[in-house]
C-alpha cells in the first residue's frame, strides 16, 4: 500500500519517548499507511508507550553499529529521536552527551549511507545552539553554544548537511523549541517540572527570576510539522516553535489556573549554568516550506497536559493503596 508520499517504512529512534510516542500515534491519527519501526535503549523511553500503536519494536542503541546494522536496512527514512537532551547533564558529563548525540548521529547516518537509506529527519534544538542571540532566533545565525548539549546537536547538524553533500542523502535537522504535552511524565522540561511539583503540593523551585523567556509548543503541533516534513522533503534547518515568547512566571500563572489549584508558595534557586535567558523563534520558514501552523493555544496545550499528569498521578495512587 501506498505510505506517507513515497515512504513505506520508517524508522523512529528514540520512538519509544515523549515524542517518539506522540509521533506516531499522530501519524496513525492521520491515517498513514506506513509500517513504523522504533529503535530505542528504553534509558527513559519504554517499550510499552507503544501499545497499540502498530509499531515494531527493537531494544538497542544508536551508538551500538551493530544494533543499526540489525535495524537500518530496508526503510526508506528516519527520524532519529534519540538523544541526551539535558543542558545540565551535558555540563555534568559532557563526553557521555558527545556519545550519544554526536557519535550516535554519525553511526545512525554511516548505517543510512550504507543501506540506501533516502531520508534523514533529526531533532536539534534552537535555543542550544544560538547561545544568547537577539530574538526572536532564525536559523541562519550564527551558532554559539553555550553548554554541551548545543555544541553536540551542532555537531549532528554538521554531520546532517555534510552527508547530504557528500553522500546525496536528503537530510533535515528540525530544531525543536520547549516542546511540551501529554506523555511527558518522565521529562525534566519546565511543563513536566511544575505538573510534578503542582500535584505534590510541593513548593516550585525556578531557576533565576522567573523572567526567563522561552518558546513553548505542544507535542501535537510538532508532529504534524515532522509529518509534514516526511510529506514535503525541504533540507538543511527548519526551527519549529510556537513563534511565540512565554515568560516563566506566565507559564506558571497560565498552568495554576489550569489546575484550579491555589497558587504556589515559590522559591527561586540560582539560574542555571549554560542557560540562554530569553529564546523564542520565527517560525517564517517552517511556515513557508512546511505549511507549519501550530494550532493549539498555550492554554488549551496546558489544560490536556495538566489532565495528563493528573490521571497517571491518581493511577499511581490507586495502583499504591490496591497493592
Amino acid at each position: 500500500g501506498r505510505g506517507l508520499g513515497t515512504m513505506r517504512r520508517l524508522l523512529v529512534t528514540g520512538g519509544a519517548g515523549f515524542i517518539g510516542r506522540n509521533l506516531i500515534a499522530h501519524l496513525r491519527r492521520s491515517g498513514d499507511p506506513l509500517a513504523i519501526t522504533v529503535l530505542d535503549d528504553e534509558s527513559l523511553g519504554d517499550r510499552r508507550a507503544l501499545d497499540g500503536l502498530d509499531a515494531a519494536f527493537v531494544a538497542g542503541d544508536v551508538r551500538d553499529p551493530r544494533a543499526l546494522e540489525r535495524v537500518v536496512p530496508g526503510h526508506d527514512a528516519v527520524v532519529h529521536l534519540a538523544a541526551h537532551t539535558r543542558v545540565d547533564g551535558s555540563i555534568a558529563d559532557p563526553a557521555h552527551d558527545f556519545e550519544v548525540n554526536a557519535l550516535g548521529s554519525f553511526r545512525l547516518l554511516q548505517a543510512c549511507r550504507r543501506h540506501g537509506v533516502r531520508r534523514v529527519i533529526a531533532a536539534s534544538t534552537g535555543g542550544a545552539i544560538l547561545g544568547e542571540a537577539p530574538v526572536p532566533v532564525q536559523e541562519a545565525m550564527p551558532a554559539c553554544p553555550l553548554a554541551p548539549y548545543g555544541a553536540s546537536k551542532l555537531a549532528m547538524e554538521g554531520y546532517l548537511s555534510a552527508f547530504g553533500g557528500a553522500y546525496g542523502l536528503s537530510t533535515l535537522a528540525l530544531r525543536f523549541s520547549n516542546v511540551y504535552g501529554p506523555g511527558s511524565g518522565h521529562k525534566d522540561s519546565v511543563v513536566a517540572r511544575f505538573c510534578r511539583q503542582l500535584l505534590a503540593g510541593a513548593e516550585l523551585t525556578i531557576n533565576g527570576d522567573g523572567s526567563q523567556v522561552r518558546d513553548f509548543l505542544y507535542v501535537a503541533d510538532l508532529a504534524e510539522g515532522i509529518r509534514q516534513a516526511l510529506l514535503r522533503e525541504p533540507t538543511g534547518v527548519l526551527q519549529l516553535g510556537s513563534g511565540r515568547p512565554t515568560r516563566l512566571t506566565e507559564l506558571l500563572a497560565l498552568l495554576v489556573e489550569a489546575a484550579g489549584v491555589a497558587p504556589p508558595q515559590v522559591r527561586h534557586a540560582a539560574p542555571r549554568p549554560g542557560e540562554v535567558r530569553a529564546t523564542w523563534c520565527d517560525v517564517a520558514r517552517a511556515r513557508a516550506a512546511l505549511d507549519f501552523q501550530p494550532a493549539t493555544s498555550l492554554r488549551d496545550g496546558l489544560a490536556a497536559t495538566w489532565a495528563w499528569f493528573a490521571d497517571a498521578h491518581r493511577a499511581t495512587g490507586a495502583a499504591r493503596s490496591a497493592g
